[in-house]
């Protein structure tokens, strides 16, 4: 696997809890937790991880 250029979550607050993802030359998306970045990466399709985005920012429904 080529080295990963992670970038840090926008929304991250202070601390070890946030979002990193990297993607490589193959276009697959990569997750990653900050507080143990080795222990579990996600790998996801573009397309998977672009609909994962939209249901996060879809409004709540009560």
């Amino acid at each position: 696997m080529p080295k990963l250029t992670w970038q840090k979550s926008s929304y991250c607050p202070e601390g070890n809890s946030c979002v990193h993802i990297a993607t490589d030359p193959a276009g697959t998306v990569h997750l990653t937790e900050s507080s143990d970045p080795t222990a579990a990466i996600l790998h996801t399709s573009p397309t998977a991880f672009a609909a994962l985005i939209r249901t996060a920012k879809e409004p709540r429904r009560a």
